[in-house]
């Protein structure tokens, strides 16, 4: 890894969540209530478009396999879609609760969110509507979400350090059914981010989970045994994020320091410095060889 660094100004907010799109030229950084979306490789402060339709904080963003568009999720209760070429808002779904979790099925036809009061939905963007409800663990925050490279299994991490993970079936109809596979109680505090490794890590499968109780843990997928502890934050672990052969793990938190994690030996090979403020998002572009926290 590089240690080149570049600083980029978010005047208005703080920034919840960091994405960079599927072709490495832009990274969007959701805020409260924007979405600002800024050229990787252009040494300008100012964003090349923002996106303003939000109300809330923006604690979701992510991109179409293609980059043709954008969707994200906000505490005022909406998911949206954007089409990256034009500032309006192309398609918005009600989850009536503020949305802390927004995650775009491999098939690029559902998105899936969470919200703060507990409710998994699966939106069918075929249909345009609501396909699906879920309540893990009523009155429980749906912290987090995340879907295998495969749409094999997606998991859902809330405030009580518990993961809930089901199997995706396929139906007869495009609909994707749920089966219930296993509950893991991960942390005993907040679990922050939980995410599952990607394509190229295969055929070693691994779901990181991080917490409030300051660590990072990595589980066996086959079993969901603990495989690894990451200890050296000081403060709560807002995010993690693999490399992209899975060898690699970053991890943003509140002590201000984001870093780097050996996964074959559970140890932080460097620590990045330098915010002054609680690091709450971090996003990889492997390309580059480029860190965004």
């Amino acid at each position: 890894m590089s240690d080149n660094n570049r600083g980029n100004k978010y005047p208005e907010s703080q920034v919840n969540r960091l994405e960079i799109t599927p072709d490495k030229r832009y990274l969007a950084a959701a805020g409260n209530p924007h979405i600002r979306l800024f050229d990787v490789n252009s040494t300008s402060p100012q964003p090349v478009m923002s996106y303003d339709s939000h109300t809330n904080n923006v604690m979701a963003v992510g991109f179409q396999c293609d980059g043709k568009w954008m969707y994200s999720g906000s505490e005022d209760g909406t998911v949206k879609i954007w089409d990256l070429r034009a500032p309006g808002c192309q398609r918005e779904y009600e989850s009536r609760a503020a949305v802390n979790t927004v995650v775009l099925h491999p098939n690029q036809t559902e998105l899936i969110s969470g919200d703060q009061n507990g409710n998994i939905r699966v939106w069918d963007l075929t249909a345009n509507s609501c396909s699906c409800e879920l309540v893990p663990e009523v009155d429980t925050a749906v912290r987090s979400l995340t879907v295998m490279w495969d749409g094999s299994l997606v998991v859902a991490a809330n405030n009580k350090g518990t993961c809930y993970v089901w199997r995706l079936l396929r139906g007869t109809q495009t609909m994707t059914n749920f089966e219930p596979l296993h509950k893991l109680q991960a942390h005993d505090g907040y679990i922050l981010k939980c995410l599952l490794s990607p394509e190229f890590c295969e055929p070693q499968r691994y779901l990181a989970t991080a917490s409030s109780d300051s660590t990072v843990k990595i589980w066996n997928v086959d079993g969901f045994t603990l495989e690894k502890t990451l200890v050296g934050h000081q403060r709560w672990v807002w995010d993690c994020v693999f490399s992209v052969d899975g060898a690699y793990l970053i991890t943003a938190s509140s002590d201000t320091t984001a870093r780097l994690w050996s996964m074959s030996t559970g140890e932080d090979i460097r620590v990045y410095q330098g915010h002054h403020k609680a690091t709450v998002c971090c996003a990889l572009h492997d390309g580059a060889e480029t860190t965004a926290a």
